[in-house]
């Protein structure tokens, strides 16, 4: 089944990796942004499962500082990893792998899956490094989609007026802040080196380069040189330069998606080669969304839709009828009491999201929720997005940054799905955000948010 309206409740890693396991809003699991390290002593589904004779492991991204616990097996990237030669923290030992981070992460996946004890049930976290910044493709994917020509969006091109100053301060403008050699692997001139950007720039982008063997470099620069070339050929600026940067950038993120989209079909291919099809939920999901040049923006942190929006798509053949497509709002804390529901494990009452097993099976509550609650904390931080705060529902949007700034912004989702036109202050929408206000308030008492 594929959800329409999956959301995440925190628009950025490690909170969302936090609540994923908790089921809790990140000013109750205390991981409110990815400067906190996260409390491996609170409950967390997995040590559920695991109290429940579950076999339990994580492979890949962990993002949260403090060792896993809950988990017989482990095999981390430290930090967010690298994309080439990463290294991986297996049970507390650190060492280098040759490869490629997303095959590498699907190898140490199945060869847990492959060793594990065949009379217990099991549970693993499959959690790929991809596509996070800086989008380096698996070397049979350099060339992937290299002569496409990416429909830009309509809104590329945002001057955010009518908006807050959040929009306008932030820092993740493609145009502005997309950087030349790490973000689109354009090495720089002496020129560029010497200005303030060059000298952050370079030396990031020379801690991923310089991983790859000499072999493996001799291919990089034999498939990059000629976007090289060509760039440095065509004095670039102003729209033109904007527009290569999108081009170029969803060049990369595309041939990197590439990958997981293979290897999580390895994943699948395993199951129906292992006879595990039938008995096993496959849940496939991501901590948040991203913008991919809409309001000319790439990472994500706002509320707004692309990066609220989270891809959901759920497997279980036994129990849940395929291709079918569900518009109930679905959040990401309602995945730790989902995959408790159907392990036949209680769901504690402190989890604050709900299962999706009645949704999956096809009989929804007549009650189900038709709002939801979302809050940002990290700022200041990289890209400097403004904390807010808001509700959504199926037709609106309430949202309020607060902390340096003051302001209330307010989209109708059915006329603006873009959300271009603030309507806050208009005297046509008076009720409705009064509505609103009262509901997002309702909500942040329902969750225990204080800070709202």
């Amino acid at each position: 089944m594929r959800f329409s309206n999956s959301f995440c409740t925190n628009a950025i890693c490690a909170p969302g990796r936090a609540t994923l396991l908790t089921g809790k809003y990140s000013h109750m699991n205390g991981q409110i942004d990815n400067k906190v390290t996260f409390d491996g002593s609170q409950p967390t589904f997995i040590k559920m499962l695991q109290a429940a004779g579950y076999e339990t492991a994580l492979v890949g991204k962990w993002h949260l500082k403090s060792n896993p616990t809950g988990f017989d097996y482990w095999n981390i990237l430290p930090d967010q990893g690298h994309y080439y030669n990463p290294d991986f923290i297996e049970m507390g030992v650190q060492s280098r792998r040759m490869g490629y981070v997303t095959d590498l992460t699907t190898d140490f996946a199945l060869g847990w899956l492959d060793q594990r004890k065949g009379d217990k049930p099991f549970c693993l976290l499959l959690h790929h490094k991809a596509p996070h910044r800086n989008w380096m493709p698996a070397p049979r994917h350099y060339t992937l989609n290299r002569n496409t020509r990416f429909p830009v969006p309509e809104n590329f091109f945002d001057d955010y007026s009518g908006r807050s100053a959040a929009a306008r301060e932030q820092e993740m403008e493609i145009a502005r802040h997309m950087l030349l050699c790490y973000d689109l692997k354009i090495p720089l001139t002496p020129v560029e080196l010497a200005t303030p950007e060059g000298k952050s720039d370079q030396p990031i982008w020379r801690s991923s380069y310089e991983r790859l063997t000499p072999e493996q470099r001799q291919g990089w620069n034999a498939a990059y040189q000629p976007i090289i070339d060509d760039f440095r050929s065509r004095s670039l600026k102003g729209r033109e330069l904007a527009l290569w940067k999108y081009q170029r950038y969803l060049e990369d993120y595309t041939a990197t998606v590439a990958a997981v989209d293979e290897n999580i079909g390895r994943v699948l291919d395993y199951l129906d080669t292992a006879g595990l099809r039938q008995d096993t939920l496959v849940i496939y999901t991501s901590d948040n969304g991203f913008f991919l040049g809409e309001h000319g923006w790439f990472d994500k942190r706002f509320m707004y839709e692309e990066s609220l929006r989270t891809p959901l798509v759920i497997r279980y053949p036994r129990g849940i009828a395929p291709g079918r497509l569900c518009e109930e709002m679905a959040l990401n804390i309602d995945l730790a009491p989902t995959f408790l529901d159907y392990a036949g494990v209680a769901i504690p009452e402190e989890i604050q999201g709900e299962s999706l097993r009645p949704v999956l099976s096809g009989q929804p509550p007549t009650h189900w929720r038709q709002s939801f609650y979302y809050h940002y904390y990290e700022h200041p931080a990289v890209h400097m997005v403004k904390r807010h705060y808001g509700v959504r529902t199926p037709r609106w949007k309430l949202i309020h940054f607060y902390d340096d700034i003051d302001a209330w912004e307010l989209y109708d989702l059915q006329k603006d799905p873009r959300e271009m036109h603030n309507l806050y202050g208009d005297p046509a929408c008076t009720s409705i955000i009064a509505e609103l206000q009262a509901e997002l308030q309702r909500l942040a008492r329902h969750y225990k948010d204080p800070h709202s």
